[in-house]
Formats: structure tokens, sequence, C-alpha cells
């Protein structure tokens, strides 16, 4: 069940957008944060 895990995502991604830049965001998920937030979020890989 992947449906949570996007759920998730999306939260985060919303969340991080509403904050004043620069923003960095360390996420599992690096590719599903950046196609979420594009380049106005800097996702760092864990």
């Amino acid at each position: 069940m992947e449906d949570h895990k996007d759920a998730i995502d999306a939260t985060v991604a919303e969340v991080a957008l509403r904050r004043p830049n620069p923003v960095a965001l360390l996420t599992t998920d690096k590719d599903d944060i950046t196609k979420l937030c594009g380049n106005q979020v800097r996702a760092i890989p864990l």
C-alpha cells in the first residue's frame, strides 16, 4: 500500500513550500519531493 506514503510526501511538500526561501528538506524520497516541489525546495537525500 503506497497511498499513505504519497499522502505523507504531499503533506511534507505542502509545508515546505509555505516556508520562506531558501528551504532545504532532508528526505529518504528525493525523487518524489523534487517532483512535488520542483526547484523551490532543495531536497537532500538521507
